[in-house]
């Protein structure tokens, strides 16, 4: 899946009718990849998600923008420390991703706080199929190194 570019953002579309707006973002078992610590922490993104995606009051959207920008930092971080220390070989494309998806939702985090609500609700839709396929592809060969390599992943 693409990652969009901060200067994508102006083509996002506004927030959906309440025919619709999404339910929320639930934790599916195929989320597990047998590495608790970052099994913990997704389900911790998919608990933000779902925030977002559920909050009655779009006041309620820049202090959930806040704790996605603080949550995906240390998520981020975390993952880049077990791949430099793990040396996992397809670092570089997994760090850009990283990098990419950090700029949008620092971007929509601040076009949130100017006013613009509906992109908040945007990402957070965005985020369930990107996520689906973040933690498939290259979560799944993060966790499958780290368990093949005995590398001592800790949060």
């Amino acid at each position: 899946m693409e990652t969009l570019a901060p200067e994508s953002l102006a083509a996002i579309p506004s927030a959906p009718s309440a025919a619709t707006a999404p339910t929320g973002m639930a934790w599916q078992d195929r989320y597990l990849l047998q590495l608790a610590p970052m099994d913990d922490i997704h389900r911790e993104f998919v608990s933000l998600v779902n925030a977002l995606l559920v909050a009655p009051l779009e006041a309620d959207l820049l202090p959930l923008m806040d704790a996605l920008v603080e949550h995906t930092e240390r998520h981020f971080a975390m993952e880049q420390r077990w791949m430099e220390e793990s040396h996992f070989p397809p670092t570089a494309c997994h760090e850009d991703e990283h990098t990419k998806s950090l700029a949008v939702v620092t971007a929509v985090r601040d076009k949130v706080a100017a006013g613009d609500a509906a992109l908040g609700r945007t990402l957070a839709r965005e985020l369930v199929p990107w996520f689906d396929n973040h933690v498939a592809s290259m979560d799944w060969a993060l966790a499958t190194w780290i368990a093949r390599t005995g590398y001592a992943a800790a949060a």
